[in-house]
């Protein structure tokens, strides 16, 4: 496991330790979990692209084209 500062403005910190608190966890656990959050829609935001880069794009307007008709 790393170790990682983060400096954050004083309002900042003290809204995350409220955030926290009010969750029943840490500081260290929420930014934790957030982090996890944000890797999670990083992961399905580059999934995405990787399908859309080798999509085509005419097949894609034919099918949605279809759904139209019915």
């Amino acid at each position: 496991m790393s170790t990682l500062t983060i400096r954050f403005p004083d309002d900042k910190h003290e809204r995350l330790k409220a955030l926290a608190r009010m969750r029943k966890i840490s500081v260290n656990k929420l930014i934790d979990e957030l982090a996890t959050i944000a890797l999670a829609n990083y992961d399905a935001r580059m999934r995405f692209e990787t399908r859309a880069a080798r999509g085509n794009v005419k097949r894609a307007l034919d099918l949605l084209d279809r759904l139209d008709e019915r």
